[in-house]
């Protein structure tokens, strides 16, 4: 029993550090499922990783993919209010298969 709960919680951990290594894949990963808002980004990395991401952190790197090509984004009417929406473009799409073709490769 104490070496599944150890084993979970080693998961966790290293789920947590692959996040906040691979943060920018990982955000590319979510606006991949669907185009996003950064709030509703902060909110999924929090549910499913447990990392809270500061504002701080997270809208340089938004701007950066951005900046790079990776995502686009456009002023949409979400839920009642106006939102800056991110989508991935197909150099983002590219960028995560590349990278997860690479990881593959070295695991």
């Amino acid at each position: 029993m104490e070496d599944i709960n150890l084993n979970e919680a080693f998961t966790k951990i290293m789920e947590r550090r692959f996040v906040k290594s691979f943060l920018d894949l990982f955000i590319l990963k979510l606006i991949e499922s669907e185009p996003m808002w950064g709030y509703k980004i902060l909110k999924k990395t929090e549910d499913l990783h447990q990392i809270k991401l500061r504002h701080g952190a997270l809208y340089p790197l938004l701007n950066a993919l951005e900046a790079n090509g990776f995502i686009k984004s456009k002023q949409e009417l979400q839920k009642g209010r106006m939102r800056k929406v991110y989508r991935i473009t197909p150099k983002g799409t590219h960028l995560l298969k590349t990278s997860q073709n690479f990881l593959k490769q070295q695991l």
